[in-house]
């Protein structure tokens, strides 16, 4: 079963990862480096974390310096993926209008902004919360540029699922900067974003499965069939909706969080199967625009269950 890919609309495409227009100035540009709205997406895992190992609000201040230091940790991390990436970037219609791309800032002082961010966000972490959140922020960008960006991506057609789980660091950091330790809870934590990630980008993928092959990037739907994509993505969601679960007695969570777990992790899967069925541009960025809704409902549900039940 083929997949019909229709010219990209970029004004239909919402979210991270989709085209977007050059930044005008210097200053949009080194914030686009940065991918903001990545790291929305990553921060909306680490506050519910954190809330779940205080078994409360934790206190303003130490969210506030772990929030401010993951987002310059991932956010150091993606300008150094736009360094090394710059070359592909220039021939996918998604990112040619990235500042590295277009001139508007240079690779060296793109770089040099980058490791800023690294250095800022481990001595913030460091002495804003403990050691442990900060090893676990830098080591995380080490991760996902050292393994996914320079070797895994352009390499290997399961780079997303090994590189992801630099995604998924987010959460062992927010745990960490309130108890200064890991837990079964916040590996099962880490483990349901790990399982998450593929079937979250693959969804993305399919849609640019073409430009993704322009690049020569071995992104899984543009070097096997959608349904063998949409087999993957299948099983992954199982995985989900199993993990999610598993988390309601190890974590000793409630109703709330395991209705609302139970229910859209269906719904993931229901989607993931559905676009097996009828598979086409609009239904993968339907898919790709639940997932999202997923893991954000997912977290803000696992919140109002610790301070309310």
């Amino acid at each position: 079963m083929s997949l019909n890919v229709r010219p990209v609309v970029p004004s239909r495409i919402g979210g991270a990862h989709s085209s977007s227009r050059a930044p005008r100035s210097v200053i949009g540009g080194y914030i686009a480096l940065t991918k903001p709205r990545i790291i929305e997406l990553l921060l909306i895992t680490t506050v519910p974390t954190m809330v779940l190992a205080e078994g409360a609000w934790p206190s303003w201040g130490l969210i506030a310096v772990t929030l401010i230091g993951g987002s310059l940790a991932a956010g150091g991390a993606n300008a150094i993926n736009m360094y090394i990436d710059r070359d592909i970037d220039a021939l996918m219609e998604r990112t040619k209008n990235r500042p590295l791309v277009t001139g508007l800032i240079s690779p060296r002082n793109a770089l040099v902004f980058a490791l800023s961010l690294e250095v800022a966000a481990f001595v913030l972490l460091w002495v804003g919360a403990n050691l442990l959140s900060a090893v676990l922020a830098v080591s995380a960008t080490a991760f996902y540029v050292f393994v996914y960006s320079l070797w895994l991506k352009r390499t290997s057609k399961q780079n997303i699922v090994i590189g992801g789980a630099a995604g998924a660091v987010p959460v062992l950091v927010g745990w960490a900067a309130v108890t200064n330790s890991l837990s079964w809870s916040a590996a099962l934590l880490f483990l349901l974003i790990f399982l998450w990630t593929p079937p979250h980008f693959w969804a993305l993928a399919i849609r640019h499965a073409d430009d993704y092959r322009a690049a020569g990037v071995p992104m899984l739907p543009s070097v096997v069939s959608t349904a063998d994509v949409v087999a993957s993505m299948t099983r992954y969601c199982v995985a989900i909706l199993v993990t999610s679960m598993a988390l309601v007695p190890v974590a000793d969570l409630g109703w709330i969080y395991g209705i609302t777990a139970a229910v859209f992790g269906l719904g993931f899967l229901g989607g993931t199967i559905a676009l097996g069925r009828r598979p086409s541009a609009g239904a993968s960025m339907r898919l790709f625009s639940f997932s999202i809704t997923y893991v954000s409902l997912v977290f803000v549900a696992l919140t109002v269950d610790v301070l309310v039940a």
